[in-house]
């Protein structure tokens, strides 16, 4: 069973390459994708500067930065819908394995493309704009970087079997999700600016501990605090995942009650 699953993920994830592969050339990622990212994050990071604060200007680097990881990664909830639009849900339904294991590793470049995107707009805009921090940090982020993109890839997985429900949804929903995180978990301002029923929400969303665990880690923060926000984020991502696989249960289960799986839209 493990390994039939294992086998279809991989065979998912060669599929996911392949769309990315179909989606950019080196040259379109490189020098459109990822210099919109770059200029994306340095807009924010210059509103630090207009603030005239330094302070300003790191929190919101740092914080915009992460965010592409996120941002990027929430994708799945649209492409998600671009497998059903394909006509292969029957199928999928079908089969042996149970579709949730396709559907998990079928968007999977997003995580991949949304952590070396946050990445290298730390590591262009960081000595740019004085983040300061030496090396060895910024090369310790990245796998808390690549945990926060897990994280909400996990979180866009589980609206994405929502939507597929009512696909025509799923450009708004994954773009409100994502901008709700932005404001919400520690981005923009730090969580404790909103009131403690919205801190209580943003500490079960993706981004929030995984954020304050980058910051912890520049500031130079003792290793227990940073683990403890890392093992937090963590628990985050099992949860979504959890939830995630239950609302893709309930497409295939409402699916087969009331013959709403087709062979395409």
């Amino acid at each position: 069973m493990i390994r039939d699953n294992a086998r279809v993920l991989r065979g998912a994830l060669i599929s996911a390459l392949a769309d990315f592969r179909a989606i950019y050339t080196w040259w379109t990622w490189g020098f459109a994708w990822l210099t919109r990212i770059i200029v994306q994050v340095a807009f924010f990071a210059i509103i630090g500067r207009l603030l005239d604060s330094p302070e300003r200007t790191r929190f919101l680097l740092v914080g915009n930065a992460v965010f592409i990881a996120v941002l990027v990664s929430m994708l799945v909830c649209a492409s998600t819908s671009w497998e059903r639009q394909t006509g292969t849900l029957p199928l999928l339904i079908a089969s042996a394995s149970h579709p949730f294991v396709v559907f998990a590793g079928r968007s999977a470049q997003w995580i991949v493309d949304g952590t070396v995107c946050a990445s290298v707009s730390l590591f262009v805009l960081g000595p740019l704009f004085g983040l300061g921090v030496p090396l060895s940090r910024m090369l310790a982020a990245i796998p808390v970087i690549l945990l926060i993109s897990v994280s909400a890839y996990c979180f866009g997985l589980a609206l994405a079997g929502l939507v597929l429900r009512k696909m025509e949804l799923r450009n708004l929903v994954g773009n409100l999700a994502s901008l709700s995180l932005m404001v919400f978990c520690g981005v923009q301002v730090p969580t404790s600016f909103w009131p403690e029923p919205v801190q209580v929400v943003a500490s079960v969303l993706p981004l929030t501990h995984g954020l304050h665990a980058v910051r912890d880690l520049f500031a130079g923060a003792p290793v227990g605090a940073i683990l403890g926000s890392v093992g937090l984020e963590m628990c985050v991502l099992v949860g979504w995942l959890l939830i995630a696989s239950l609302t893709f249960r309930w497409l295939a289960e409402s699916g087969r009650a009331d013959g709403s799986i087709e062979y395409g839209e």
